[in-house]
């Protein structure tokens, strides 16, 4: 079995790709970009043992930037990318839960002697979608469900997926007069940025989906893959949101919808769009993600509102250095001032970043 871990600007990680269907978050360019929000080091890791081939992407974290103190040896934990990333696996070695978890199992070595204490992956809902039956220990989680749309149906399939009250709003809007067109990301940043944090500041959003203005120009690096899709209406701009295409898959990524509007419900036009042009490009499937931290919200039944096709949204964790985390965990306890078995208890992974 041969590990190695790759940096971002390894030609390996692309070479890699092209054997194995991705989405964007499994780029390298989307891994620098999160890499430089988060303050983090972007690399993957890639076993291959034969023919058959075990890929992840993540970002590698300092712990010390928790605490009051530098850590000698420095401590790191891994996390994923914002979004969807989770392992790739050519067919090969899809076919084998025994290669799946002895690679884990060597990631995890692996891990320890990077100083690595804790890993946590949130899983693709599409391309991992049977890890919690492939997976042997209790490391896999399931914690809610996101919503996609087949696009190898036809229209009209598509459209009877659709509830009834979606239905009537999208003939509405159309009736109306609005309009849902994709435009040039660059030309319109500074519009979606201004509707995009009016519509945070509304739900009251945690800062987690707050994004600088240098976040927005690096995402418009992913190029041709990203989309702005816009609802016009008597002369101005209702909704907008960005979508991300890769190997078949379209991502909802970001949007938001100018307060005065909310009453018409024009992202429900746009994401009707969205659908049919995602699949007169040839995609294979339109993905709308879930509720907030994976809840069955307004936010998730809003989205179920356009398919009836839905994934467990699933996450990865592993401890790879039991004694290093337990003294995290009790370091961010006593930062809290809270006992260590709170933080230990908690649903939180990992425990030591939690901020009970």
């Amino acid at each position: 079995m041969n590990t190695q871990i790759l940096e971002a600007q390894n030609s390996t990680w692309i070479e890699i790709l092209q054997l194995i269907r991705h989405d964007i978050y499994h780029l390298p360019e989307y891994a620098i970009l999160e890499s430089q929000r988060t303050n983090s080091i972007p690399e993957a890791i890639l076993i291959i043992e034969g023919e058959k081939i075990f890929f992840l992407p993540y970002l590698l974290r300092r712990c010390d930037e928790l605490f009051d103190t530098q850590f000698e040896p420095e401590i790191f934990d891994v996390t994923s990318p914002y979004g969807y990333p989770g392992i790739l696996l050519n067919q090969a070695a899809s076919n084998s839960s025994e290669f799946i978890n002895s690679a884990i199992a060597s990631m995890k070595t692996v891990f320890r002697h990077k100083n690595v204490c804790s890993a946590f992956f949130r899983l693709h809902p599409i391309l991992n979608h049977d890890f919690d039956k492939l997976l042997v220990s209790n490391t896999c989680k399931v914690h809610g469900e996101t919503v996609s749309v087949n696009l190898e149906i036809t229209n009209a399939e598509i459209w009877q997926q659709t509830r009834d009250n979606h239905r009537r709003k999208i003939n509405w809007c159309k009736r109306a007069g609005m309009v849902a067109k994709m435009v040039p990301f660059q030309a319109h940043i500074d519009e979606f940025i201004e509707i995009y944090e009016e519509t945070m500041n509304r739900v009251a959003a945690s800062s987690s989906y707050y994004f600088d203005y240098n976040y927005f120009l690096k995402l418009a690096s992913l190029g041709d893959k990203l989309h702005l899709c816009i609802v016009e209406w008597e002369g101005q701009i209702t909704c907008a949101g960005l979508f991300i295409e890769c190997c078949g898959i379209v991502q909802f990524h970001l949007s938001g919808t100018r307060n005065k509007f909310l009453k018409q419900a024009p992202s429900k036009l746009m994401h009707d769009y969205v659908r049919y042009w995602a699949k007169e490009r040839g995609n294979k499937v339109y993905h709308l993600g879930g509720g907030v931290g994976s809840a069955k919200d307004s936010l998730y039944e809003f989205k179920a509102g356009f398919s009836k096709i839905t994934h467990n949204f699933m996450t990865f964790s592993l401890i790879t250095n039991e004694e290093k985390y337990d003294d995290l965990v009790k370091l961010r306890a006593k930062f809290l001032n809270l006992d260590p078995s709170q933080l230990f208890n908690s649903n939180f992974f990992p425990a030591y970043r939690s901020n009970i």
